[in-house]
């Protein structure tokens, strides 16, 4: 008698889910860097820029898939 394979279901690694999202699309987006103290010295353009989230591209996007669970 042969045992059937199970495949095993990947852990959602929480850490990753709370720093980063899905789009609808299937678009990773992330928070900007260097957003939370020592404004002072960068222009009011780059701070507006700052506020949007960034997508995710490359081999960390991949990355990232695996260990959201998608």
């Amino acid at each position: 008698m042969k045992k059937k394979n199970k495949i095993v279901k990947l852990k959602t690694r929480h850490s990753v889910a709370k720093r980063f999202r899905f789009t609808k699309t299937g678009k990773i987006l992330r928070r900007c860097n260097q957003n939370r103290h020592l404004k002072a010295n960068r222009s009011r353009k780059n701070s507006r820029r700052k506020r949007a989230p960034q997508e995710v591209f490359g081999s960390m996007a991949k990355k990232l898939v695996k260990m959201l669970g998608k």
